[in-house]
């Protein structure tokens, strides 16, 4: 009888090895793939039947999640919890996940349509061998007026300080975007990391706030195309959907300098359906998918045959395309660094506390 459950017992043994490998093998087989797929981005920044054509196309369910700010997505990710498979981070953000190690490199076999995308987009500071992101969007930041509210159009940084916009302008509550124009507007770089620099941008937009009506973030679109404001500093995508909706808005961008800021897909370290997030990437740079996902956002497109899709109008215009000689005063953001940001963000607290 013993020797019966000495079999019996070292037959379970083997099942169980047996079961083990099997399973391992199984993993293994499916590592970095499953049939769902986790996409952060920016709200109301996609196409959504672009995802259903994407589910349709590939068997892999989209979940869709949003955030809205860099430094939303940054906590979320960073503290896990969450599995993102896929996200668009801006430039400066990029750069800090990349030096904390939190994306993974792109296996460039597994994608199409890199050679689709611009040459002037890649290569850039915050990924200069796009090992981690490939371009999603890019655009700018300017000023949009109403014209019917205005006597005489803003065109640079330093025509804001008008007394003839006072109580009758809207800025978009972004640090980088007010501190920047801040300094733009005293012919310093957006990307100053003098402090004396820095406390005389922050002088010089409380003189601004006599002028300013509200400091908002997405409801600018809203109050703009409702004739709340004469004015409003706001990202070129937004200033579309404004121009669409009230035929008296313009654009502009400043022609001595402003931002230029671009949004990445990248893959966070997290992801469990790696291979699914290579898919959609190269999904997102086919011509076609691009265009259709421009005409719906209403955000520039880092690939010329889906602009070239585009109707002549949007092509041209210069406040959404600019010209060579407006890109070449054009300033990316940078990663500051911690302790940098962390005065940026004291400075613009003092300036919206200061307005009140």
């Amino acid at each position: 009888m013993k020797r019966l459950y000495s079999f019996l017992a070292g037959v379970v043994v083997i099942v169980l090895a047996l079961w083990a490998i099997s399973q391992n093998l199984e993993e293994q087989s499916t590592q970095g793939t499953t049939d769902k797929l986790v996409i952060y981005n920016w709200g109301d920044y996609i196409d959504p039947t672009l995802l259903e054509e994407f589910t349709a196309e590939t068997g892999i369910q989209v979940d869709y999640q949003t955030f809205d700010s860099n430094e939303a997505m940054y906590t979320k990710i960073k503290q896990g919890g969450t599995t993102y498979d896929l996200a668009v981070p801006s430039e400066y953000m990029i750069s800090k996940m990349i030096e904390e190690d939190m994306l993974i490199p792109l296996d460039k076999s597994k994608i199409t349509g890199i050679e689709n995308i611009d040459p002037q987009f890649m290569g850039l500071s915050f990924d200069e061998k796009n090992d981690y992101s490939v371009p999603y969007f890019w655009g700018t930041l300017g000023i949009v007026y109403n014209e019917t509210m205005v006597e005489n159009a803003p065109e640079e940084w330093e025509d804001l300080w008008s007394e003839e916009y006072r109580d009758n302008i809207m800025l978009i509550d972004g640090v980088r975007e007010v501190m920047g124009f801040g300094l733009q507007s005293l012919g310093y770089s957006l990307n100053s990391k003098s402090l004396s620099e820095l406390e005389e941008a922050a002088n010089h937009l409380y003189n601004l706030t006599p002028n300013v009506k509200a400091i908002v973030a997405d409801e600018i679109k809203g109050y703009m195309i409702q004739d709340a404001a004469a004015v409003a500093v706001s990202f070129s995508g937004e200033a579309s959907e404004m121009l669409d909706g009230n035929e008296n808005l313009r654009y502009v961008v400043p022609s001595k300098g402003s931002n230029l800021w671009f949004d990445n897909m990248v893959i966070p370290k997290t992801a469990k359906n790696i291979d699914g997030a290579h898919a959609f990437i190269s999904f997102m740079l086919r011509p076609e998918n691009a265009y259709r996902n421009a005409e719906y956002v209403g955000y520039s497109t880092p690939i010329p045959e889906a602009k070239a899709m585009l109707d002549e109008e949007t092509q041209n215009d210069e406040a959404f395309y600019p010209s060579e000689e407006t890109m070449e005063n054009m300033e990316v953001y940078d990663n500051l660094g911690a302790k940098l940001l962390g005065a940026y963000n004291d400075l613009f607290l003092q300036f919206k506390m200061y307005r009140k």
